[in-house]
């Protein structure tokens, strides 16, 4: 090691005693920061300048929107029935309130629904984290916003990010697929749609979300356990390589393909400069050139698993052509009609986009200019590779229809930059043509084999074994291997250059099994007993995460997820799945039933359930969420005679709307709690708590020492059992970081191959 340089000069230090170039958690988040930096970077001009991505004449208030910071914007949770409810708090409450002050002369702008996003459920402001806690009044509005993002009513995600999850057009009924996963914002997004009508506890449908990074796999595991959803998945695998999955059909096993695909790669994310300020001083180039063969990798393992028939949205951060326009020509070429670019333009009424371009350039870093792959010279070509340039034969350009795809400007409507195109599958790809059967037992290769099936076999271990079959399936191709042949690396010019993925790795924390309650599984009948579940009741859904000893708690999948589960047990790591329904109660056995009912699950649990529910009105919901273990004869008279006649034990407290009552909410309300000998407990998680108060018009606000605004205690606090919960401060962060953090990885410097999508910098 060298002597430290004791010449060296401290860093400055501000006012208030930091040092330069330090920030502090204030400035962190909704645009607000890194002020220190400049923002400026002249190789990124000239490249866009050259390109001319940007309509003639807007350069600069281009460049002037991606130095302003990026405005802050909130989703509503559409699928909750009271998704209204909070729209109306907000509209009629705080948005109001907040619209004419001023903090430090800086005037607070009204907030504004996004134009393209349905029904209200999308706003943007100008308010930052450091000017939210600078008044009192946005400090409440902060803490508002702080309770419903953790009890998952509210994300707070950039603008650009909600676009892709609402082009998938998302059923009820489809099989989803999320590449690129962590930190979670769109796959939430994702589990509302399908979430879409509430009668439906068990949609047919499910999302299956990846991450290759195990870590950030809990971030997403702790942002969709928000929605409480029996029908997701948290899977932990390179997304360039996912294994094909099995799942039975009619008796018979088939490979699962999917309906949607979301595939939001990884990227050098320039478009996120607004609030990614790193990216300023660290672009350049390589990024995009090093990116490239990783994002063609994982969309052609993509669009492998798409059924026929179904859509791909491929999305990115980055503005960057290499990594946009070029991956959709490289794709679209090598399908040979199979995929084809769907037009979007009506989908989303009130985005302005720009279409995509059909002619660009490629630029080394040291500024090194080729406009065709002749041009490049033989010492560059494992940095530069020819799907990197536009095709040359004009009927071929034509037909693809790159102008289909979006590119999102910031200038435009003051957001991110962005892009997205829409792909349908038509027919299988080319190198699935030979349809592959799945069978139980193994098969040993032989001549007659396809190539595509000997790399299958050999490359990836983790899928079944697969039998040539001639012909071609009448309905839909299944995939025959992770990657095609022709898109391999191999020395010619005219292939693409990414080389073909590895073999499945493991990493991270080995997770408890996945085990399900069986036919005559003695657990269960006291619990069927006791609540008196319906005839219909799914109960080979139910699971438990142990093998051996007491089994703690209970969880719910959808059927779907349950065959998916079963299948592939051996073939992919699940980090999590279902909904907790009821965990074990020490005492409970006394009382007729060990179980008791969990919050989380309430709302699936709830259509089956036939016994132990007591009607509450809204005076009974204060009562409950605001005193700690309140007597029987604290309740409404018709709840009182309820709960007098049941038993002690597990029950469900139910608000049924009045819609004579327009002042109370109309929306019902699902409630666990516990009848005690004389009184009654509603076990509810603290921020659900604060989110039903304010639904039945009860405000409870904490001051700097976590008092109540009147001087009282703060309300009776549920924890949950499983230690799920983050904290608020590092759960904001997660949500602001969603394409940051995507990003980083790239623009820092690191080794892009094996990334995934929003990936964290290390």
């Amino acid at each position: 090691m060298g002597r430290k340089n004791r010449n060296r000069q401290r860093p400055q230090q501000n006012r208030d005693g930091r040092a330069e170039g330090k920030r502090s958690r204030d400035d962190a988040g909704w645009g607000a920061g890194y002020s220190e930096i400049i923002k400026e970077n002249k190789l990124f001009e000239h490249y866009y300048t050259e390109l001319k991505i940007v309509p003639e004449g807007e350069f600069e208030q281009f460049m002037e929107a991606m130095r302003e910071p990026l405005p802050a914007t909130i989703r509503i949770t559409g699928y909750k029935s009271h998704a209204k409810e909070i729209l109306h708090t907000l509209k009629e409450k705080y948005f109001k309130e907040v619209q004419d002050l001023e903090v430090d002369g800086q005037k607070i702008e009204a907030p504004q629904p996004l134009s393209w996003y349905p029904d209200e459920l999308a706003w943007h402001t100008n308010l930052s984290r450091k000017i939210l806690r600078k008044s009192p009044l946005l400090e409440k509005f902060h803490q508002f916003l702080v309770s419903e993002t953790e009890s998952g009513n509210i994300s707070r995600q950039e603008a650009v990010s909600m676009i892709p999850p609402l082009l998938l057009k998302i059923e009820p009924q489809h099989k989803i697929l999320d590449m690129c996963a962590a930190p979670g914002s769109k796959t939430a997004q994702l589990i509302e749609m399908l979430h879409s009508d509430m009668d439906i506890a068990f949609p047919e449908g499910f999302v299956i979300a990846n991450d290759v990074d195990n870590k950030r796999c809990y971030l997403l595991v702790h942002q969709a356990k928000r929605l409480n959803s029996p029908c997701i998945m948290v899977v932990n695998h390179d997304a360039s390589s996912l294994p094909r999955l099995q799942f039975d059909r009619d008796g018979k096993k088939d490979v699962l393909l999917y309906d949607r695909i979301l595939c939001d790669v990884p990227c050098s994310g320039d478009g996120t400069m607004r609030k990614n300020i790193d990216v300023w001083k660290k672009w350049t180039t390589s990024n995009s050139l090093q990116l490239h063969g990783l994002q063609i990798r994982i969309a052609v393992r993509g669009v492998e698993q798409l059924a026929v028939g179904g859509r791909m949205v491929y999305s990115t951060c980055s503005l960057n052509p290499i990594e946009d326009e070029a991956v959709i020509a490289a794709l679209l070429e090598k399908s040979e009609g199979a995929l084809e670019l769907a037009d979007a333009s009506a989908d989303l009424p009130g985005l302005k986009y720009m279409p995509g371009i059909t002619s660009w350039k490629v630029m080394t870093k040291e500024g090194q200019w080729y406009s065709d792959w002749s041009e490049v010279p033989t010492g560059r070509h494992t940095q530069i590779r020819p799907t990197m340039f536009p095709p040359t034969d004009p009927e071929k350009l034509a037909r693809m229809k790159l102008e289909r795809c979006m590119r999102i400007l910031p200038h435009h409507q003051n957001t991110g930059g962005f892009f997205v195109a829409v792909l349908v599958k038509k027919a299988p790809m080319p190198w699935n043509r030979r349809y592959t059967k799945l069978r139980q037992k193994d098969v040993t290769s032989s001549s007659e084999v396809a190539p595509a099936e000997e790399l299958q076999i050999r490359e990836s271990p983790a899928d079944a074994p697969v039998e040539a079959v001639e012909g071609e399936s009448p309905a839909e191709g299944h995939p025959s291997g992770p990657d095609p042949p022709d898109l391999l690396e191999v020395k010619k010019d005219d292939v693409c250059g990414p080389p073909p993925p590895k073999k499945m790795k493991l990493f991270g924390f080995k997770e408890d099994p996945f085990v399900f309650l069986t036919e005559d599984d003695p657990i269960f009948s006291p619990i069927q007993a006791f609540y008196d579940l319906s005839p219909d009741f799914p109960k080979l859904n139910v699971l438990t995460r142990t093998q051996e000893g007491k089994k703690r708690h209970l969880y719910m999948v959808s059927k779907e997820l349950r065959n998916v589960l079963l299948n592939n047990s051996e073939r992919m790591k699940v980090i999590n799945t279902g909904v907790k329904v009821w965990s074990r109660n020490t005492d409970g056995d006394q009382f007729g039933c060990a179980f008791r009912l969990a919050q989380e699950g309430v709302y699936t649990l709830c259509p089956y359930i036939r016994a132990r529910i007591i009607n509450i009105s809204v005076e009974d919901v204060k009562v409950l969420l605001t005193q700690e273990n309140p007597f029987l004869s604290k309740l409404g008279d018709d709840a009182h005679n309820q709960a007098k006649k049941l038993g002690m034990g597990s029950i469900v407290l139910r608000y049924l709307p009045d819609p004579k009552d327009l002042d109370a909410p109309q929306c019902p309300i699902d409630l666990c709690g516990w009848r005690g000998k004389t009184s009654i407990r509603a076990f509810v998680p603290r921020n659900e708590r604060l989110h039903y108060l304010r639904m039945v018009g009860v405000e409870v606000f904490r001051d700097k020492q976590g008092k109540r605004d009147d001087g009282s205690s703060e309300i009776q606090e549920e924890s949950t059992e499983d230690g799920e919960g983050l904290s608020q401060e590092a759960d904001l962060l997660e949500q602001e970081g969603e394409d940051t953090e995507k990003s980083q990885s790239s623009a820092n410097g690191a080794e892009p191959v094996g990334r995934t999508c929003e990936e964290s910098a290390r």
